[in-house]
């Protein structure tokens, strides 16, 4: 049975005015879906608009240009009462999980103000769904009467994603919800995110910069450069036959535990600084970088084509 899209993002802009005649283009034309019950990672340098395309797609930044769809409806065009019903359907898991929580409020207020906006459930029924919450987290009742500051990163993000699901939304943008947290909490924290998916049936999109956690919890991978989609592709296709010349040098900087094979692997270390997302240049955004370069890629800006079934590139070398 195929899966419809829950999410469908078509020519997606996010630009900041950052001067008198300077337009910063964190996200420059982005197109995605995001099919119900499914994880799409999305990876990428610090600073490629990840994050940005995320918030946009929530509405909590406003569009320059494009659609962002939630069941077939464009974000961007509901009303008052439809806007209040996708925050309902719609979260975000932030990525500091120091920042992010009230040091002010108790755990069971930060997790029930949610449950208080939209006015889900009342009194003892309220309660009864907090500590839920905490259980499926990972937590215990006892901690609802603590504050932020009690307790560890790890335990920090739980209570963050408890908040997360407490209006039982179907999409939550997971934006670098391990990238603060040691390594050893990091796999724990995915895991619970992976239990969670299959118990209440959620799609995300789960931004990140580590390529193997994004390959363990993804069904999709989507690679971002300076705003734009390098490339697209389901998880084991993209790890395994990477097309995009980005793609490629990103996964070659993966670790790997066998010496052996570690050997024989070549590192591509791609030369030259990012260019500045500020004014950028036309054609391709990576073909200061890229050694593969020709005269076209820097005239023209590559189109984003289905190269393979399900395989999406923007590269003038693969079309």
């Amino acid at each position: 049975m195929v899966k419809e899209n829950l999410i469908e993002v078509r020519n997606l802009k996010k630009y900041f005015k950052v001067g008198k005649n300077a337009t910063l283009k964190a996200v420059d034309g982005v197109d995605f879906n995001i099919k119900k019950g499914e994880t799409l990672g999305l990876v990428g340098e610090s600073g490629c608009g990840k994050t940005t395309c995320g918030r946009t797609i929530l509405g909590l930044y406003k569009a320059t240009d494009g659609e962002a769809k939630f069941k077939g409806k464009n974000i961007y065009s509901f009303n008052k009462n439809e806007k209040k019903e996708f925050t309902k359907k719609a979260q975000i898991i932030f990525q500091d999980p120091y920042a992010s929580l009230n040091p002010r409020m108790t755990v069971a207020d930060i997790i029930g103000e949610g449950i208080d906006i939209h006015g889900i459930y009342k009194g003892e029924e309220r309660l009864k769904r907090i500590y839920t919450l905490l259980n499926l987290v990972g937590l215990n009742r006892e901690h609802g009467s603590r504050f932020p500051h009690e307790f560890s990163g790890g335990q920090r993000q739980r209570i963050g994603i408890a908040r997360a699901l407490a209006i039982e939304p179907e999409f939550i943008v997971c934006d670098e919800p391990i990238s603060a947290l040691d390594v050893s909490i990091q796999a724990q924290v995915v895991n619970l995110l992976i239990d969670l998916q299959n118990k209440l049936g959620l799609t995300y999109l789960f931004i990140a910069h580590d390529l193997s956690m994004v390959r363990h919890i993804s069904d999709r991978v989507g690679v971002m450069y300076l705003g734009n989609m390098m490339e697209l592709a389901s998880s084991k296709e993209l790890y395994e036959d990477p097309l995009h010349p980005y793609t490629k040098a990103l996964l070659s900087s993966i670790p790997i535990a066998d010496p052996k094979l570690s050997k024989k692997r070549k590192r591509i270390v791609l030369e030259g600084e990012v260019p500045s997302p500020i004014n950028p240049k036309p054609g391709c955004k990576f073909a200061e970088r890229c050694k593969y370069a020709k005269e076209i890629c820097r005239k023209e800006k590559p189109k984003f084509k289905e190269i393979k079934e399900d395989h999406f590139v923007a590269c003038h070398l693969c079309n």
